[in-house]
């Protein structure tokens, strides 16, 4: 049996938010994906590698997974000022089995630690569990991104593994944790609040 729904439901066009709203990428967000992951501390955060990715790297990137149909990839805009701070994407969507993984980069260092990202975290999982039925969304994360873990613990995802010690950063190794949380987390979650 095939979980997921029809294409329009899983591409919205946008998902309105109280402080971020969520908008389908255009071909203009190119220019800010090329300032964010060329900026180190995005490559630290996010990355297995060092260094940042090259211009041609965040290109083929951008129009394969970003403006491609096998991600459903999401603009980040503080509401207010309609002002472009992020993306958020599925990936791997597993119909069959109802999961789908998750990414978010907040590439405006100056909109770090202010919600933006756990407020559109809440707003793709209440898409994955009510629009598209999904059963499950997964994440993973480095273990010294604290700040990343906080946001997600507080969206319902919980640890449920390790890969240990798989990223040197800082001169040490670092575990990359996965995550997830369950359809019927978040509905007893939204219960509760």
């Amino acid at each position: 049996m095939t979980i997921v729904p029809e294409r329009q439901a899983w591409r919205p066009e946008n998902i309105v938010g109280r402080r971020v709203v969520l908008r389908r990428h255009r071909a203009d967000n190119l220019g800010a994906f090329l300032r964010w992951y060329s900026n180190p501390q995005i490559a630290h955060l996010t990355r297995y590698q060092q260094a940042p990715l090259s211009t041609e790297e965040v290109r083929r990137f951008f129009y394969s997974r970003v403006m491609g149909s096998d991600f459903l990839a999401m603009a980040i805009h503080i509401r207010d000022t309609e002002r472009l701070i992020g993306t958020c994407a599925f990936s791997q969507l597993d119909g069959d089995n109802g999961s789908t993984l998750f990414h978010i980069t907040i590439g405006e260092p100056d909109a770090w630690g202010q919600g933006y990202g756990t407020e559109a975290a809440e707003l793709m999982l209440a898409h994955a569990f009510t629009r598209l039925a999904l059963h499950r969304v997964a994440l993973t994360v480095f273990a010294f991104n604290e700040r990343a873990i906080r946001s997600y613990e507080k969206c319902g995802f919980v640890v449920e593994g390790r890969a240990r010690e798989a990223i040197f950063r800082d001169g040490r190794f670092w575990d990359e944790i996965h995550m997830s949380v369950l359809a019927s987390e978040w509905q007893e979650r939204n219960r509760r609040l």
